[in-house]
């Protein structure tokens, strides 16, 4: 039985289609809802609240293989559940920050998290992708009232990952051999800057998407409305602010694992473009 967290997400949701298609077997499906959510024939759909991690003893239940998303509840409880539970191989998303920008906040608490893990006594794969290309969702308002996006650092490309590619190498890892007490770096095939976003989505809308470059502090002003002061700070730097060769760097680790490379940017905007119109 293989258990996916975040089953309504990005990444989650890929996960079971695809598992679902390769014949993996048992799958369950772990979400707060169970009766608004429509999972891939034979998923079973299982209720839970991270926030109260005594919920997840049902949903690990006969489960020898779970994937997890890092930070989305208290992490410690929910590595001690599943180890209680008796599973054997965890998969967990994490973040390429812990090796470009361990300093910072989010990653080092994103480093715990794999510490964690691997102190428990599961047997363990890390995947740590760059930045998702579904964070474009977050213009999605903006696009669709006609209003030009507003975003810093126009000309930073950073290897932007299709969140389904993320799916994939999960899917290896807790079908195939080979891959337990592994760390994976994960990024997309080529840099794509927020300007080049803004672009390919115009391009799937069949319309100009007008663009505008602003400034951190006004980028600042807005995120830490939201997010706090901290998470604004760390994700600007992580996402141009800051970068480095770490950050920067393409990796060919997504075609090594699935055999498969890295689907463009331009593809997840036409794949997603109804979410702009």
């Amino acid at each position: 039985m293989i258990l996916v967290t975040g089953a309504t997400g990005n990444v989650g949701s890929a996960l079971l289609r695809e598992l679902q298609e390769c014949g993996a077997g048992l799958l369950r499906g772990f979400t707060r809802d169970a009766s608004r959510v429509s999972f891939p024939k034979g998923v079973e759909a299982v209720e839970g609240d991270f926030a109260a991690p005594e919920s997840l003893k049902p949903a690990l239940d006969g489960v020898r293989s779970l994937f997890l998303v890092s930070r989305m509840g208290p992490d410690a409880e929910i590595i001690a559940a599943a180890g209680r539970a008796g599973v054997e191989h965890v998969a967990l998303v994490s973040s390429i920050t812990v090796q470009s920008h361990p300093h910072l906040g989010p990653a080092g608490e994103n480093l715990a998290v794999e510490r964690l893990l691997k102190d428990s006594g599961m047997a363990w794969t890390i995947l740590r992708p760059t930045q998702f290309a579904s964070n474009a969702m977050m213009w999605a308002a903006s696009i669709r009232s006609g209003e030009a996006v507003r975003a810093p650092y126009a000309e930073i490309g950073l290897p932007t990952i299709h969140p389904a590619d993320i799916a994939s190498v999960a899917r290896v890892a807790l079908t195939e051999p080979g891959h337990q007490g592994r760390t994976y770096a994960l990024t997309g095939p080529e840099p794509v800057t927020a300007r080049q976003q803004v672009e390919a989505i115009a391009a799937a809308l069949g319309r100009d998407v007008p663009f505008i470059e602003i400034s951190r502090q006004e980028a600042r002003d807005q995120m830490t409305a939201v997010f706090g002061e901290e998470a604004a700070n760390a994700v600007l730097d992580a996402t141009g602010g800051d970068v480095n060769d770490e950050l920067l760097a393409v990796r060919d680790t997504l075609s090594q694992v699935t055999g498969f490379p890295g689907r463009p940017f331009r593809q997840w905007a036409e794949e997603n473009v109804h979410v702009f119109r």
